[in-house]
């Protein structure tokens, strides 16, 4: 039974008439009695019967035109189901992060994207860069959110946060009361370096690399320390000092003060990654919202 000869039914059915159907289907009315005649040849029973006003349906077209109407409605919600699939606006996206990713770049990001695509489930997976890589590849993430740089040709990186690397030291450490600091004066302190992972110097290379630019290498007390919240945690303790991305900040741990780097500039990269054949509609959504999210976020983006 085609679609295009029930709304012909229906129209026919509601105007109960062939000539008005025919108007409001914009059609001439042979063409439409023969599509009905068809219909009813097809059924095997006669739809409407003629009156001396037009036409009327019978028990067997009343209760097509129900059902008609049901139908109708299902292909409409199917059609518009379908679309919005087809937008990335319904689905599904797996999400692995470093934990340091939510102290400032992650939630507005998760925010604007759950309100303008409120029907995608988001699910979130806190991971160690590493492990993210790796769930991208075994295809059980969708995208990764990462320090960079990141050595990986077979993953698409884009960066959507750039921030300064600060110092984090003990709140009764000497330098406390300084509103700046020298790196190279820290050149004999005890240092707390973040984790180092294979083909990803990441946060680790920043924070190495800054140190060496300072001329000195850093006197690793503890060393791959993966978590922002240990290493601030340990500073905290008075094991030692360490580098950390601005937005640590946002921890507010009792017994640490930040101090920003006089003269030099280190800063450190934030970067999403998805699997290059990844072409899922729902992703690009996501991909787009971010991008949108951190644009706004930087003062140097030009409006």
């Amino acid at each position: 039974m085609e679609l295009r000869r029930l709304r012909y039914f229906v129209a026919v059915a509601e105007e109960s008439s062939f000539s008005r159907a025919a108007r409001r289907l914009r059609m001439a009315q042979p063409p439409l009695s023969s599509q009905i005649k068809q219909l009813e040849e097809e059924l095997g029973v006669r739809l409407f019967e003629r009156t001396g006003r037009g036409v009327r349906t019978t028990e067997a077209g009343k209760l097509l035109q129900e059902e008609a109407r049901r139908i109708f409605a299902q292909v409409e919600g199917t059609v518009g189901m379908v679309r919005r699939v087809g937008h990335g606006e319904v689905g599904r996206l797996t999400l692995g992060f470093v934990p340091s990713s939510s102290n400032e770049v992650l939630p507005p990001i998760l925010r604007a994207f759950g309100e303008r695509f409120p029907d995608v489930e988001l699910f979130l997976r806190e991971m160690r860069p590493d492990m993210i890589v790796q769930r991208l590849h075994e295809n059980q993430i969708d995208a990764g959110f990462v320090y960079l740089p990141l050595d990986e040709n077979s993953l698409y990186i884009e960066c959507v946060s750039r921030e300064p690397l600060i110092l984090a030291l003990p709140r009764k450490h000497p330098l406390s009361s300084e509103e700046r600091v020298d790196l190279a004066s820290l050149a004999e302190e005890p240092f707390i370096l973040p984790a180092r992972y294979r083909r990803m110097p990441g946060l680790y290379g920043q924070v190495t690399e800054a140190c060496r630019q300072a001329g000195f290498t850093p006197d690793a007390v503890q060393k791959d320390v993966w978590l922002m919240q240990t290493i601030v945690g340990l500073v905290a303790g008075g094991m030692g000092v360490a580098l950390v991305p601005a937005s640590v900040q946002n921890l507010r741990r009792k017994g640490v003060v930040y101090r920003p780097v006089r003269g030099l500039s280190p800063s450190v990269e934030l970067g999403v990654i998805w699997r290059s054949d990844d072409q899922g509609v729902v992703l690009k959504s996501f991909l787009q919202v971010a991008k949108e999210e951190t644009r706004s976020g930087d003062p140097d983006e030009a409006p």
